[in-house]
């Protein structure tokens, strides 16, 4: 049966997104949600997209926009107040990876590929965003500041209004483990720094852990 995984923040961690996407080893009718935040803090967010794109060739995936993502397209699109900030927050390693200190030389197509990420996707039994969500609003009703950049650590919220469970990313679990609420997952697990980058089965709940230097979690 085709099966439908998501895949928590992969921050720029392309060993890591490697040893998961072996272990699944998705099928065509497969589809694969990324929850977003695919640049900056890791060594290879180029190298990242590349796979994400080449991806987009072997199974269904649907790419939902980070928050680290949505700064990156502010700068790129014009605003150049934001780019102090954005370096502090992980972007040196995303310009790194592209050898270059200016954002307007990263790639057109790669620009192209957060453009078309989405903010949030719904199926008959599961919602997914990157951030937070508010309870009582339908998705296409959320807050975009919600959905991007809001965290769990602030508020949790509580079960979607729809009834289906909630697959989330953005508020890094520093234990590498998966929080579970019930009714809402959060799979970021910190893979960046020392835990997991985290991928889920989300009708079976067969879990792929990797973490940054390709190690796959037994």
């Amino acid at each position: 049966m085709a099966r439908t995984i998501a895949i928590g923040d992969i921050h720029g961690c392309l060993a890591a997104l490697e040893c998961v996407l072996a272990g699944i080893r998705p099928e065509p009718d497969d589809t694969l949600v990324l929850l977003g935040d695919y640049v900056d803090r890791g060594p290879d967010c180029r190298g990242v997209i590349e796979r994400l794109r080449r991806l987009e060739r072997e199974c269904v995936v649907i790419p939902l926009l980070g928050n680290h993502d949505d700064m990156l397209l502010d700068i790129y699109d014009g605003h150049p107040e934001l780019l102090a900030d954005w370096l502090q927050f992980g972007g040196t390693a995303t310009l790194q990876s592209y050898g270059t200190i200016r954002p307007e030389d990263i790639p057109a197509e790669h620009i192209a590929f957060l453009r078309n990420c989405r903010l949030w996707h719904e199926t008959k039994r599961h919602v997914f965003v990157h951030g937070n969500y508010r309870a009582e609003l339908s998705l296409s009703e959320q807050p975009r500041e919600t959905l991007l950049w809001e965290s769990l650590k602030r508020r949790w919220p509580g079960p979607h209004c729809s009834g289906k469970l909630a697959i989330v990313g953005h508020t890094s679990q520093k234990s590498g483990e998966v929080l579970d609420l019930g009714y809402l997952k959060c799979i970021d697990t910190w893979c960046y720094g020392e835990g997991w980058l985290t991928a889920v089965d989300v009708e079976s709940g067969e879990l792929w852990q990797a973490d940054k230097s390709g190690g796959a979690r037994r």
